[in-house]
């Protein structure tokens, strides 16, 4: 298993009339803990991207256990279970600053061949990086 901190202070305009954070930014949060998870890998989304593979979104799925806050200081922790084959799946939570659980999350990503479209499996030097942590 390998797992990622990532911190991320809300700001203004991140929440909604009720001063909670607007549900539909969480999606963004657990975008840069996946990029910042595959980043302390040494794994960059440009050099994949610049090589031909694409890691479009398959699916997302989320529970909300508690709101976030304006000015709040989020923790996210961004954890890979398994090595990835065509697909990776990366889980989420969300803590505020008083360690406080506030959503659970994952996301099933696919290694996609930015030349025709097509599924391929994860690069070598994905797996080499992940390796070992299972």
């Amino acid at each position: 298993m390998f797992q990622s901190i990532t911190k991320i202070r809300v700001r203004y305009g991140e929440t909604d009339r009720m001063g909670y954070v607007y549900y539909g930014n969480y999606a963004t949060y657990f975008e840069v803990g996946r990029v910042e998870a595959l980043r302390e890998l040494g794994i960059s989304y440009k050099t994949m991207e610049d090589n031909g593979i694409a890691l479009p979104v398959l699916d997302f799925q989320i529970k909300y256990i508690k709101p976030g806050f304006y000015d709040d200081l989020l923790t996210v922790k961004t954890t890979i279970n398994e090595l990835p084959g065509a697909r990776i799946k990366f889980n989420y939570e969300i803590y505020n600053q008083h360690d406080v659980l506030l959503n659970q999350a994952s996301t099933t990503l696919v290694f996609v061949n930015t030349q025709n479209g097509r599924p391929v499996a994860a690069p070598d030097y994905i797996l080499e990086k992940l390796k070992s942590f299972f």
